[in-house]
């Protein structure tokens, strides 16, 4: 039987302008979720993680941490994105136009801004996405542009891919 490559991620060379990556993994948050990453990133706002309190707000409910949001929106797309990353050079332009709750899901896509050679790292290019975040009723949730540098093929470190030993077990 044929051992068959897995997917490597995307190189410099594989991003064209306006290429949309629709991210393959939505993910549901829940209460645990919001309530670690608030108190992981001593957020110590109420409405996050005390329930009592964010009932009485007009939510009604607690909203899931804004920075959580992007994290996970950022992560979804590093199959498409940034799987062969050198360094991420910055988020600008976040907008939140709608808050997350605890239960929803949240998908995510990334559209190719910008493409160039990077000026001072020849091993590398340079990359701008539009990142959008949507939940579960397609409504948006999050938008933001990330401009991150990029391995060119051929010049990413080796991931070692060992073979496991044969024989019984």
């Amino acid at each position: 039987m044929a051992t068959k490559e897995g997917w490597r991620g995307r190189f410099f060379e594989d991003f064209e302008i306006g290429d949309i990556y629709q991210h393959p993994l939505g993910r549901t948050v829940t209460t645990t979720d919001n309530m670690w990453f608030s108190l992981l990133t001593q957020n110590t706002a109420p409405i996050h993680f005390d329930h009592h309190y964010a009932a009485q707000t007009t939510f009604g409910k607690p909203l899931v941490d804004s920075t959580f949001t992007l994290a996970l929106v950022t992560g979804q797309s590093v199959t498409d994105i940034s799987q062969n990353v050198f360094a991420n050079l910055g988020w600008d332009e976040v907008r939140l136009p709608r808050p997350v709750f605890e239960g929803d899901t949240i998908y995510s896509q990334s559209e190719v801004l910008e493409k160039r050679e990077s000026r001072s790292r020849p091993d590398v290019g340079i990359i701008a996405v539009k990142t959008t975040g949507y939940n579960q009723d397609g409504k948006l949730v999050i938008t933001f542009k990330r401009t991150l540098m990029v391995y060119k093929r051929g010049r990413a470190p080796e991931i070692p891919r060992l073979a496991p030993e044969s024989g019984d077990v």
